[in-house]
Order: structure tokens, then sequence, then C-alpha cells
């Protein structure tokens, strides 16, 4: 088995297994779309009312260069590759001519009348050109605003003379599990899809950041579904549609995509100066063990250990020790260290944070005011 991230739709990348990513929808009045509770019959008038924000992206680059001996080749093979238009060096598109264009599909949702765009990093990573798809056809050049490789998301910006219809965030943190949900993308590139399930499970870590917090979902999200939102009942955006599980590349059931909640503060983010700024502390962590646990007289091996406290450091003018187990910040729990990262990189640099800490078995609170993360030394 294997742990994949949809792709967007390679057309003539080599080597590449790359499925569609289509979002053109149904033409829709360009108003908001968003807040529709889903009726008993089904999501048609959800997805009726949201789809016109869900929109195609067209990525180009070019193919990157290959190393190639033509002296390595069979003698007539150069006439050989002429006569079926093989590249050649010297020919066109051949390693010594232009680098041949490789082009590609992908989802995104509109967030703002004024055209700002949310998609995964993986659709627009490396492209030269971006170009978006309305739901009326309409094609316009895309900007692309900024990205973070480390939560797999993107902002893009068209401009536009008139509003477009966008869609809501939704609050991923008030999600149960079993709670229907809505998914919408172009998988393989067959056209516009709506597929609908339930939220499988929260909190998945599967192993493709130090930020994983993923919603899991049976709704069939496959290959090509990369960028595409989560709705949850309301048609409001819990989640980026932006990996799956698989033995075969194919929805077996087991779906994951961004919550909503670490996605709106990434983009807001770059929204600003397409950057994105991390909190930081300046610890190293380390799990909880049982024998940890046993060894200083507490029930639960939950929290995160701080197992190193860099000089110098917010850590270390709050008074974090060696040995303290954060349990919580803000009053939301900690239950591993990858908690931990999390909850303090999608805080503000600059911010002041409660942690509570158990030192020596005894509770005790601290008020931390965070650095930058990319302060850090390499």
């Amino acid at each position: 088995m294997m742990t994949d991230r949809p792709k967007p739709q390679s057309r003539r990348w080599p080597a590449l297994a790359l499925a569609a990513l289509l979002g053109a929808t149904a033409a829709g009045a360009l108003t908001p779309a968003y807040a529709f509770s889903a009726q008993p019959g089904g999501y048609a008038d959800l997805v009726h009312r949201v789809a016109p924000a869900v929109v195609n992206i067209e990525v180009t680059r070019k193919a990157e260069a290959v190393d190639f001996d033509p002296a390595q080749m069979p003698p007539g093979f150069e006439d050989f590759a002429r006569r079926f238009g093989m590249p050649f060096p010297g020919m066109p598109n051949g390693p010594e001519g232009d680098a041949p264009q490789m082009q590609g599909l992908g989802t995104g949702f509109i967030i703002s009348a004024s055209g700002n765009i949310v998609t995964n990093n993986h659709v627009v990573e490396g492209a030269d050109e971006v170009t978006v798809k309305f739901a009326d056809g309409t094609r316009l050049a895309a900007k692309v605003v900024g990205t973070d490789p480390a939560t797999d998301l993107a902002l893009i910006r068209v401009e536009t003379d008139k509003d477009l219809p966008y869609v809501e965030w939704g609050d991923s943190s008030a999600l149960r599990v079993g709670q229907d949900v809505v998914a919408i993308g172009n998988p393989f590139g067959l056209g516009n899809t709506v597929t609908a399930g339930i939220v499988s499970a929260l909190g998945r870590d599967i192993q493709s950041g130090p930020f994983d917090n993923y919603i899991q979902t049976d709704a069939a999200i496959n290959r090509g579904n990369s960028g595409g939102p989560l709705f949850d009942a309301q048609g409001n955006v819990v989640g980026i549609n932006t990996a799956i599980f698989s033995p075969t590349g194919g929805s077996v059931g087991i779906g994951f995509a961004v919550p909503s909640e670490s996605a709106k503060v990434v983009i807001a983010d770059l929204t600003d100066d397409g950057k994105v700024e991390r909190g930081w502390l300046g610890v190293s962590i380390q799990p909880v063990t049982e024998d940890i646990a046993a060894a200083i007289g507490i029930d639960a091996a939950k929290g995160a250990l701080i197992a190193e406290v860099s000089a110098d450091t917010p850590a270390a003018k709050a008074g974090l020790k060696r040995g303290d187990i954060v349990t919580a910040v803000n009053g939301t729990a900690v239950e591993a260290p990858r908690d931990l990262t999390r909850l303090i990189a999608t805080a503000q640099p600059g911010s002041e944070v409660g942690l509570t800490v158990l030192r020596k078995g005894a509770p005790t609170d601290l008020s931390v005011v965070l650095g930058t993360r990319s302060e850090q030394p390499a």
C-alpha cells in the first residue's frame, strides 16, 4: 500500500502517472456560494449553490533538461528518430532544442469576490503559467501569490472587473466523526464530479509533513481531486482535498483533507505578503512514553516532553525547563509532540500563548511570547 497525494493531470509529462483535477461547474449567479443546508432528498441544492465557486486550474511548465549522450545510441538511430518524429539532439524539442512543455490540470475554489483562489501547492508548484477556467468558460491568467509546501497549500489570484462567486470557510474544529461531507473535483479527468461521505476520522498523521492533522473521509477522492473543497452539510469549506491512501492509485475510501482551521490561517498569511510566518518556542521535544509516565507518577502517557531548551529563546525566557511536559496550549490539549509543533507553528510570531505544563508531576502555567520559526538555525 502507499500514501499518495492526488496529483494534477499531466498531458505530456513523461514517467508520471497523474490524473486530472478539474473544477469547472454549471453556470450560476455571481453571488456568495455558502450556508445552504442539504435537504433530505440529497445534496443537489447545496451543490447547485457552491459549484460555481469551484474552478479549473491549468498549469504549464518546461520539462527538466535530461543528460543525453548521442554516442551511446546504436548506429542509424538518428535516422530512425527523425523518421518517426522522436526527439534527438539538434532536433526541436530534443535534448539540444527547446525543452518540451508539460501541462497539467488541477482544482481550486474561490474565497473572495475579488479573485483569491485556494488550491494545493503541488498543483501549481514549478508552473511557468497558471490559467483559471471558470464555470462560464472564461479563462483568466492567474498569479501565484504564495505557497506553503509544509501544508501543501497555495494561494493564486486573478484580476477581474466583476465580482466572482465564492465560498466561505467552515469550522473544522467542530467536525465530528460520522458527520456528512461533500467533495467536488474532477477525478481522472472525467469531468465535474460530486461525491459524498462522512468524516471517518480526525487528526490523522500520515507522515507527509510536520503539521499533519488531516480530516479522513470516505467520500471518493481520487488522483485528480487535489485542491478541491470538502464541504460540510451547510456548504462551508471544512477541508482541502489533498491526499489518498491506496494500493492502486484509485479511491478505496480513504482520503485526506487539510482542515479549514489550519488552512485559513496559512491562506490569510499568504494573502499579506505571499509568505508564511510561524511561531517558534526554541525547544527539542519527544513523546511521553509509558515508562516516563510511570516514573513521574502520571496516569496517561500524553503530552510533549521538553528534551532540551535552547539558550536565549522564547522558551528559555518564559522559564520552560528540560523535563517539563506540555499538556496544553491556550487550553487546547497536547496529546503528542506533533500537537505542540502544530499549535505553536500556527500561532503568530510575537503573540503570547499560554502553556499548561507538568513539572515534576505538578501542573503549572507559563506565558510565552513566540519568536519566528524562520529565525532558527538550519
